[in-house]
């Protein structure tokens, strides 16, 4: 495992929240490196980790269950500033000698704090008498403060909406500065970590870079790295880092399985063996791909026929390299803190797609991650750092399983044709009137729908498509995105005329609540 050590980090204690990853993204955002542990962690790990400040998370809990997790009380012994969050104010009270209990004026959803008096969080922020809008989520509420605390803000439903201890230097909140609908909350996060916490804020991409290239070049020395390279962002980004590090001790494998969208292999050979020269295998495994996913129809034995054959082609070509010791793999951080959270949850199942790959234990090979304390819009930032072309660092999420599960029901070539002619229309029309940086991925699905239509003086009967397109400030939820019928109109008739197999076209405007990263 590839780690980068910086001088100056924040600890985020997590007790579940579904958003504790916006709180190390808003740190971030701040300047300041920061990394979230489950608050079930050991004293040691907290003590041994370094932090200059401690933020701890929301939660689903009520600190008044049997089974209520609680704050370590190594906590507030490592001498370190503490900013509590919603339920994380809570057990921050409980276990300083307050008191919690279940509210009759819940609050879930916009309110207004009125700032009642001055403290370091509220630095060139609020004032006093100021009356500013936050984003409450708790049916339990803050009775009685700890010895040495104050009240700081108030709102209707919170009497202790924000206190602090400023000689201890603790903090907390009802509310959540980390989402979007608390306006100020990035800038209380910035004063907890600049101001009070001391750090300076200047961890950036150009740092982590040369932090990253040392370590790679520390863990692997003189040693062989294979690595799977799909072209997608986060191992194009990795492939390119490593590369840079240690140079053609890296030899990349990118397995074609015949489910890519349009040109794609053709850009990953032009790109990596032609302008940055990195030694790379091409392995065209499409007819095994399709040959194993023929008359398959369920969508999870797709990604599961997927990646069981993935490991079958790589496992080939490394053994063709041989003497290879380590493996280069694209871990961003969400996959982490997903591998430890708090509550676990359904995101394995979720997100299978995610870890298609995850290669045998029979291959004995040490993991080089270098991106797995990255987010992927800071996957992007260090992809434009390492001068990586726009329009792959830019390019929108694509699945492991590619095309296979665009295609609901069974797959075949004709299908796999179709789609990729209408996709390749959908994103050439949205590049061309400026909109496909806008969104956060968009792509077309051919549905397992046949309809009747009537095409000058011929009757058809073909394939429906349906359009998707979601935006994403944070990669926690989605939206679609509200195309103009003028756009959807010009890619509807391009489709329709441009590409047999379809008769017409749909768009979805669903949306998705908080919980995967990705809409697929």
């Amino acid at each position: 495992m590839t780690e980068t050590r910086h001088d100056e980090q924040i600890l985020i204690l997590d007790f579940g929240s579904q958003v504790t990853q916006l709180i190390a993204r808003r740190v971030r955002e701040a300047g300041v490196y920061c990394e979230i542990l489950p608050c079930t962690v050991d004293d040691a790990r907290i003590r041994d980790f370094g932090a200059k400040g401690i933020i701890l998370s929301g939660g689903p809990s009520s600190v008044m269950w049997d089974e209520a997790p609680a704050v370590p009380h190594v906590v507030f012994e490592v001498g370190v500033p503490v900013f509590g969050i919603c339920y994380g104010e809570q057990t921050m009270c409980a276990e300083l000698g307050g008191e919690v209990q279940t509210s009759d004026h819940r609050e879930f959803g916009r309110a207004f704090v009125e700032v009642t008096a001055d403290c370091a969080l509220f630095k060139d922020v609020w004032k006093v008498g100021d009356r500013e809008q936050v984003w409450m989520s708790h049916g339990d509420r803050v009775t009685k403060l700890p010895d040495g605390f104050s009240v700081v803000a108030i709102s209707d439903g919170a009497p202790f909406a924000a206190i602090a201890d400023e000689s201890r230097r603790l903090y907390a909140v009802q509310f959540h500065p980390e989402v979007a609908h608390t306006p100020d909350g990035a800038k209380l996060l910035a004063n907890f970590v600049r101001e009070i916490a001391g750090c300076s804020g200047d961890w950036s991409m150009a740092a982590f870079r040369q932090q990253a290239v040392q370590a790679i070049r520390d863990q692997v020395g003189a040693g062989k790295v294979i690595m799977g390279l799909s072209g997608g962002v986060d191992s194009s980004v990795a492939a390119v880092l490593v590369h840079e590090a240690i140079g053609d001790q890296l030899t990349c494998v990118f397995v074609d399985h015949g489910l890519l969208r349009a040109g794609e292999a053709e850009e990953v050979e032009s790109v990596f063996r032609g302008h940055y020269n990195i030694p790379l295998i091409a392995r065209d495994a499409s007819d095994l791909f399709l040959g194993k996913l023929d008359g398959v129809d369920d969508p999870e034995r797709k990604r599961k026929i997927i990646g069981a054959t993935f490991i079958e082609v790589f496992e080939e070509e490394a053994k063709k390299i041989g003497g290879a010791e380590f493996l280069g793999q694209g871990t961003l951080y969400p996959d982490v803190i997903e591998s430890v959270s708090f509550h676990g949850g359904p995101s394995i199942t979720i997100k299978s797609h995610h870890n298609v790959g995850g290669l045998p234990e029979r291959m004995n090979m040490k993991l080089v991650e270098p991106l797995r304390e990255l987010f992927k819009d800071e996957v992007r930032d260090l992809g434009r750092e390492l001068g990586l072309p726009e329009t792959l660092v830019g390019r929108h999420p694509f699945p492991g399983p590619g095309l296979a599960i665009r295609i609901p029901g069974a797959i075949s070539r004709d299908k796999l044709e179709i789609l990729r002619k209408a996709d390749a229309i959908y994103i050439e029309e949205m590049r061309s009137a400026g909109l496909y940086d806008a969104i956060w991925q968009a792509f077309a699905v051919l549905l397992p729908v046949r309809t009747v239509g009537v095409m000058g003086d011929d009757r058809t009967y073909e394939f429906v498509c349906a359009l998707r397109a979601v935006t994403s400030t944070d990669g926690m939820t989605a939206d679609y995105y509200p195309f103009d019928h003028e756009f959807l109109g010009r890619v509807a008739n391009r489709i329709v005329n441009e590409v047999r197999g379809i008769n017409r076209v749909t768009y979805d405007i669903t949306s998705k609540p908080p919980g995967t990263i990705e809409w697929e």
